[in-house]
């Protein structure tokens, strides 16, 4: 299951920082979990998401502050690292599309929409291919990063996409369906879908394509 959220439960007025985590893994053998922060920048979640799913493969917990340029002192964290990079971005690939005569922030827009990935994976690719100095790289970053972090503070959206993204959409379409056939008390699925209404209820399950 994936759930991403970027507050405490429904409470926009407790935002979950990025700068204290960035997502986690719980593995298990019926039920593997991956939650990701959803306050953080679109294209960071992608790497996130890689970078949890590593450590699922590994079979192992963890509580992750995953960043392509981060390297981790601890040998999981750094396996996963590498995993979520080469992942999103192969290098090889990297090499064949990098234009190294262009203008660097255009090509990490045109990278980062070719990949799907932050600017910052790109950034990190390209100095992992050679294409930066160690010296260009961490002043592009800083500048990069604190872009991106102006562009994250936006909100909106659908209610019921996000709330099922929240608990994950697996999960939320098998509570719905649970309680429609009398197996979960619709106080408990309330509880744990994080609302009190039944037509809130109502119209997430038909987001989630369950007829009600």
């Amino acid at each position: 299951m994936v759930m991403c959220s970027g507050v405490v439960l429904n409470n926009n007025y407790r935002p979950l920082d990025p700068d204290e985590f960035r997502g986690f893994a719980l593995a298990d053998d019926l039920a593997p979990l991956v939650f990701i922060n959803g306050a953080d920048t679109k294209a960071a979640q992608m790497f996130t998401l890689a970078h949890e799913l590593a450590h699922i493969w590994l079979g192992q917990s963890a509580v992750s502050d995953a960043q392509a340029l981060q390297i981790s002192g601890n040998d999981a964290e750094r396996w996963c690292n590498q995993v979520a990079a080469e992942f999103l971005v192969p290098l090889a690939v990297l090499r064949a599309e990098y234009h190294d005569q262009a203008e660097l922030q255009l090509e990490l827009n045109r990278l980062a929409k070719r990949f799907k990935v932050s600017t910052l994976v790109i950034l990190r690719r390209i100095y992992d291919a050679g294409g930066l100095t160690k010296k260009e790289f961490w002043r592009v970053y800083e500048e990069e990063l604190e872009r991106l972090l102006a562009l994250a503070k936006g909100s909106g959206g659908n209610f019921y996409l996000t709330q099922a993204a929240r608990v994950s959409k697996r999960f939320a379409r098998a509570l719905v369906i649970s309680t429609l056939e009398g197996q979960t008390l619709h106080r408990d699925a309330f509880r744990m879908l994080g609302f009190a209404k039944l037509e809130t209820f109502k119209k997430l399950g038909r987001s989630l394509g369950v007829v009600i």
